[in-house]
């Protein structure tokens, strides 16, 4: 184990918090978009199926994003092992979204308690990929929900799962899953072979994080006031309902924390698709209903790397052998189920 993982995640996670992606700098998942779309024209250029040509292509970028990140990371522990720190902290900050969520959402927010519905679609048009231009408020504000619970998973759980189970180098290549999933896993006649690969991947990658999510949220919705017994309720009955395997879970325990119901009719690039269902329509969905899932969001996200941190510590403990381990005199050269940059 990286002795400095939990603290290189902690820290990580408050820059989140406090700066987000900053606007200015090359973010490493628009690099990472870059990369895919040159790929892709070469890959379609010379390989005929476009079934395999999209494995290649998952292949190539998420193996390709790991080992970069990580000879990167390597770089700088051979210049200075406090570089090597940073660089971890950065990369890991980066593979982050809490901010980004809650600015996005809360831009969302702000426009529909202005009255201001044709800014609300623009700004929700920024974080979903419906069409948005003739929504009324309840659905924009459903629309917002839906994608900030989403979300929660992918910007937030999975990518702090992998952080902790494998470093920042893992961490990145879960975004380059998150990413590749977002620019061609679409189920459209362009991508639905040659994106079949991506979008699988992405499913696996989410399994185990959409799970943590399960549990996560209903407690995040008791400490935030919101409805538990109905998150856990709503979570088992339609948590499965989702055309995605994973999407479907942080949905039905949002729509139930908060009484509300999600899914239904959308409109996708002009052509209108059907979700069903998710929750009871006990009260219409509102404005507050998005503040309130924010509040759900940004407490999640402290439950989830409190507890990673809590868990990798405690199999520090055990791993090292108890009192030697508090002491400092624990043998550290022992093999570890976590990542570990080598030390020079």
């Amino acid at each position: 184990m990286n002795d400095y993982l939990p603290l290189q995640i902690g820290i990580a996670f408050l820059l989140d918090i406090m700066i987000g992606d900053p606007r200015w700098f090359p973010h490493p998942v628009r690099m990472i978009g870059v990369c895919i779309e040159y790929v892709e024209k070469i890959l379609r250029r010379f390989v005929p199926s476009e079934q395999i040509a999209g494995v290649f292509l998952t292949f190539i970028i998420v193996v390709g994003t790991y080992l970069v990140t990580y000879q990167l990371l390597v770089f700088f522990y051979e210049i200075r092992w406090s570089l090597g720190i940073v660089a971890s902290i950065v990369i890991i900050f980066f593979s982050l979204s809490t901010r980004d969520l809650l600015r996005e959402t809360g831009n969302v927010l702000s426009a529909l308690k202005a009255g201001d519905l044709k800014q609300a679609r623009k700004n929700l048009a920024r974080i979903v990929g419906r069409d948005t231009h003739n929504l009324n408020e309840q659905q924009v504000a459903a629309g917002c929900i839906e994608t900030s619970a989403e979300n929660i998973v992918d910007g937030i759980i999975a990518p702090l799962f992998y952080a902790f189970i494998g470093g920042p180098a893992l961490a990145m290549a879960y975004k380059s899953i998150n990413t590749l999933d977002s620019m061609v896993g679409y189920k459209n006649e362009k991508y639905l072979n040659f994106g079949w690969a991506s979008a699988k991947l992405d499913d696996i990658a989410n399994f185990i994080p959409a799970r943590i999510a399960a549990i996560i949220l209903p407690i995040s919705s008791l400490l935030c006031g919101a409805d538990y017994s109905n998150s856990v309720k709503i979570l088992k009955r339609d948590g499965h309902k989702h055309p995605s395997p994973n999407s479907g879970i942080p949905e039905a325990a949002i729509a139930g924390a908060l009484g509300i119901r999600l899914g239904g009719p959308s409109v996708y690039n002009n052509i209108s698709s059907f979700k069903p269902f998710i929750g009871d329509p006990h009260k219409n969905v509102s404005p507050d209903d998005i503040n309130n899932t924010s509040k759900i969001v940004m407490v999640s996200a402290i439950i989830a790397v409190v507890v990673g941190i809590a868990f990798v510590m405690i199999e520090g403990y055990m791993s090292m052998g108890g009192s030697d381990f508090i002491m400092g005199t624990a043998d550290t050269t022992s093999p570890q189920i976590f990542y570990k940059i080598p030390s020079f």
